[in-house]
């Protein structure tokens, strides 16, 4: 099976933004060390700061699952619970 690529869109709200960077930031060092995770990368808009992407990729669709389910990431929904303005997850798959 191919390995899995994750690209989420963030946008906080205008007043959230620091918020939600700050707590994005404390995802990192956690999920790049889960069992699964090839890379995790956190990028901010040059041009839009309240704009955050999250560039990952997975061994496979079940470890990404093991850690969307993890409490780290339970603290980070329940931290910015309100301060996101819209969020988007694609799941893709590299074809070339």
């Amino acid at each position: 099976m191919a390995n899995l690529t994750i690209v989420a869109n963030i946008r906080a709200k205008a007043d959230q933004i620091d918020l939600v960077k700050a707590e994005l930031l404390k995802l990192v060092p956690t999920t790049r060390a889960e069992e699964g995770c090839i890379q995790y990368d956190l990028h901010q808009d040059n041009n839009d700061p309240a704009h955050f992407l999250l560039y990952e990729n997975w061994v496979n669709r079940e470890l990404w699952q093991t850690h969307m389910n993890a409490p780290h990431i339970a603290a980070y929904a329940a931290a910015t619970a309100g301060a996101v303005e819209q969020f988007t997850l694609n799941e893709m798959t590299f074809i070339g």
